[in-house]
């Protein structure tokens, strides 16, 4: 398998993670979708990274499914319940998670438009969004150890990189500060090769 990747993409990097902890061998080849000359619309008619090449040459895109894929192919050490309310739980963190970067990558697009183009409006309506899911992180959170049950999930996977994302683009919003819980938790999966490798790169 080939993954067609960005240093700096927080979705690229849940599926590197995810690829780690199952010990899953891959090819990754980086090609910014920014990038003049990428290939990245030729694989995902989106434009976007992740995308996933398989043996057969075809391809998966959306980190959310290309997770849930890479969980079902390879059982060991599984980060998605199989069925039923637990299940729901952590793809429901997901979605939290990935909501919360897709305001963070919308609000830093924007702020690096040129002046007159910006829009200051659209950027608070993000960062407003990014503030009132961190709270319900936190506050779902709470004195637990993970996001979902007894050890690592995709749950805490997703959560780990929209943290790592924000610390990385939104500096100014001091998270770790606000809430020494999730602070706690990016603490102890950073101990993680899975994710110390995995550290966004301009």
């Amino acid at each position: 398998m080939k993954l067609i990747a960005s240093l700096t993409s927080p979705y690229v990097r849940k599926i590197r993670i995810v690829l780690a902890e199952k010990k899953i061998d891959y090819e990754l080849v980086i090609d910014s979708p920014w990038a003049e000359g990428n290939t990245v619309a030729t694989l995902n008619p989106l434009g976007k990274v992740p995308v996933l090449v398989l043996d057969d040459d075809s391809t998966l895109y959306d980190s959310r499914v290309i997770a849930e894929y890479l969980d079902t192919v390879a059982p060991n050490s599984r980060l998605i319940p199989a069925s039923g309310r637990e299940r729901i739980s952590v793809k429901r963190w997901e979605a939290l998670a990935d909501g919360v970067l897709d305001a963070a990558v919308a609000a830093f697009l924007e702020s690096r438009r040129p002046d007159g183009e910006r829009s200051a409006s659209w950027i608070e309506r993000q960062r407003g969004k990014i503030a009132s899911a961190l709270q319900v992180m936190s506050d779902e959170l709470a004195d637990q150890p993970w996001c979902h049950g007894n050890s690592l999930s995709l749950a805490d996977v997703a959560v780990g990189c929209t943290l790592g994302y924000v610390s990385f683009r939104l500096d100014d919003i001091r998270w770790s500060e606000q809430y020494p819980n999730l602070a706690q938790l990016y603490e102890k999966l950073m101990q993680r090769p899975a994710f110390a490798d995995t550290v966004p790169q301009v």
